[in-house]
C-alpha cells in the first residue's frame, strides 16, 4: 500500500503531539475557546489564561450570561480585546439563537462574531468531524515549504495556491486529527526559524529541504510598519477617606480597548511638550483652575500592539482635596481593593502595580 503525506503525518502526529486539555474533548465550546486565545497567543504564554477562562466560563450559557466587564477582566493580559468582546457577543447568538447549543453546521459556525474560515474550520473538523481543512500561519508555511510555493502566501493567488495543495494532501476520514498534526508539526517542526528538518515526517517529499532552500519559504509581501501612538496618561493620586485612591477612566469610544478602565490624559500621533499639555489638560479636566506641578513624570515605556509601536507617559499629580469633587463627577476612583475588580490593559496594570499601590 502507497504511504502518503496523510499517512506520514498522522502517524507522526500520534507520537508526538502535545498533552493538551482541548486534545481531550469533543466539546466545541472549549475547542472554540482553544481556538481563539491561541490565534496570536503562543500555548506557553496562554495556557493559564485558557485554564482561568475556562474555569470561569465553563459553557456557552455561562459566557453569555456574564457581564462583559467580568468577561474582559479574565481576558486581560491576552491582549487582543476585540476577541473577548466577539466571544462574549457569539456566546450570546448561541444561547439567543441556538437554544445555547453550539451549532454543528459550518456554515452556521462561521456565521458567528469573531469567528472566520480558519476556526470555523477548525471547530468543525476536531469537534464534528466535517471535512474542513484549516490554514494558519503554521500550515502556510509547512505547505509553502512542502511543495515549494513560489508566491507570496499573503496574496490571493498565493493563498489559492496554497489552499489547492492542502486539498490534494487533505484527510477527510480524519480531518479532526489531520488539521492539529498539520499545525503541530508547523509548530514543533517546521519552525519559522531553526526549523527541525532532521526529524520531520515529511522530509522526503519537501521541496524546500531537498532544494536546501528551507529558510527562503514561505514568501511574504512585507506589511506596513505599525505607526507610532503617544499616551499622556494624567495618573491623579489623593485621600478619600483616609485611603489612598486614584481616578480611572472608561473608555467607551470605539478602540481596541474599549469598556475597560486606563487613566485620563491625551493621545497623539507625535510627540508632544508636556509642561504645554499639562496648561490644556488643566483647562479641561479642572475648570481653567491651576492644576498642581506632577510629582513624577515616568516614560515614555514602550508597548508594542499589531499596528501600534506605542510609547506611554504617566504624569502622576497628588490631588488636594479641593478639586476631588470635580474629577469624581468625570471619573472613577479607585483604591487598590475595587482597582483589581476592573478590566484594564495590561499597560496600566503594569504601572499601577509597580507605582502605586
Amino acid at each position: 500500500m502507497h504511504d502518503t503525506i496523510s499517512d506520514r503525518l498522522l502517524r507522526w502526529y500520534e507520537v508526538h503531539k502535545r498533552d493538551l486539555p482541548w486534545r481531550k474533548t469533543k466539546d466545541p465550546y472549549l475547542i472554540w475557546v482553544s481556538e481563539i486565545i491561541f490565534q496570536q497567543t503562543r500555548i506557553d504564554q496562554g495556557m493559564d489564561y485558557y485554564l482561568r477562562f475556562t474555569e470561569k466560563f465553563p459553557d456557552v450559557r455561562t459566557l453569555a450570561d456574564a457581564e462583559e466587564q467580568e468577561v474582559l477582566k479574565y481576558w486581560q493580559g491576552l491582549g487582543y480585546y476585540s476577541r473577548a468582546r466577539n466571544i462574549h457577543f457569539a456566546a450570546q447568538q448561541i444561547r439567543d439563537f441556538h437554544d445555547g447549543n453550539f451549532p454543528s453546521e459550518y456554515e452556521q459556525i462561521i456565521q458567528l462574531k469573531g469567528v472566520g474560515p480558519y476556526t470555523a474550520a477548525a471547530i468543525s473538523s476536531i469537534a464534528f468531524h466535517k471535512p474542513y481543512p484549516v490554514i494558519d500561519g503554521n500550515v502556510n508555511r509547512v505547505i509553502s515549504r512542502l511543495f515549494g510555493i513560489q508566491k507570496a502566501v499573503n496574496t490571493k493567488a498565493g493563498s489559492k495556491e496554497v489552499e489547492d495543495k492542502l486539498k490534494g494532501i487533505f484527510n477527510p476520514d480524519e480531518p479532526g486529527n489531520f488539521n492539529q498534526a498539520m499545525m503541530e508539526l508547523g509548530a514543533l517542526v517546521c519552525k519559522p526559524l531553526s526549523p527541525d528538518c532532521k526529524h520531520c515526517a515529511l522530509k522526503s517529499d519537501c521541496v524546500a529541504f531537498n532544494k536546501d532552500e528551507v529558510g527562503s519559504y514561505p514568501l511574504k509581501v512585507k506589511s506596513k510598519a505599525p505607526k507610532s501612538l503617544y499616551l499622556y496618561y494624567f495618573v491623579f493620586c489623593a485621600k478619600m477617606d483616609g485611603e489612598q485612591i486614584i481616578f480611572l477612566k472608561k473608555r467607551e469610544e470605539d478602540s481596541i480597548w474599549k469598556n475597560m478602565y486606563d487613566f485620563p490624559g491625551h493621545e497623539s500621533n507625535s510627540i508632544l511638550n508636556i509642561s504645554h499639555l499639562i496648561t490644556k489638560i488643566s483647562k479641561k479636566f479642572f475648570n481653567n483652575q491651576i492644576m498642581p506641578q506632577p510629582s513624577e513624570i515616568i516614560g515614555p515605556i514602550k508597548h508594542q500592539l499589531t499596528h501600534r509601536n506605542i510609547e506611554a507617559y504617566f504624569i502622576k499629580t497628588n490631588i488636594d482635596k479641593g478639586y476631588i469633587k470635580n474629577l469624581c463627577k468625570q471619573f472613577h476612583p479607585v483604591n487598590d481593593k475595587n482597582m483589581r475588580d476592573l478590566p484594564m490593559p495590561k499597560l496600566i496594570e503594569n504601572y499601577i502595580e509597580k507605582n502605586i499601590f
